[in-house]
């Protein structure tokens, strides 16, 4: 299984963005994201870590403003963390490896598939398409893609 660390030379060389919302905690504006309307088959990995987070087939347009994701590719590379920034309680999510911030999960997704709607911020995320996958060495998750 790849090292997944958090990189110091990674995070110094992050776009503003990227690094305002994975190192400060912060989050871009909704419907600003990169990836919001993304339809291609692929992975989603921390920017940071190079993690994999998400695959295609849990993305899902919620109408909150940033991608939303059903569940994770793994619990491994999830940590979820009480916050009660900004004069509310919710639950944070951050990569295990990288650390980054990645959004917040909600109990408001789709019912069928758990119930989850995992709101992440696009400037946490890298995206690796299916058919580059193999090649960056994420080849063993390529069946979770294909059975789209």
């Amino acid at each position: 299984m790849a090292k997944y660390t958090r990189d110091p030379d990674v995070i110094a060389a992050l776009e503003p963005d990227a690094y305002y919302v994975t190192q400060e905690s912060g989050t871009e504006r909704p419907g600003t994201g990169r990836y919001l309307g993304n339809k291609q088959k692929g992975l989603y990995v921390d920017i940071v870590s190079g993690e994999p987070l998400f695959v295609s087939a849990a993305k899902y347009e919620s109408g909150c403003g940033w991608p939303s994701f059903t569940r994770p590719v793994s619990e491994e590379f999830i940590q979820e963390l009480r916050d009660t920034t900004h004069g509310m309680v919710r639950t944070e999510v951050r990569s295990t490896y990288g650390d980054s911030h990645l959004g917040h999960v909600f109990d408001d997704g789709p019912r069928d598939q758990g119930g989850l709607r995992y709101c992440i911020n696009s400037a946490a995320l890298r995206f690796v398409p299916l058919e580059d996958m193999e090649a960056e060495g994420y080849g063993d998750f390529v069946p979770l893609v294909e059975k789209e």
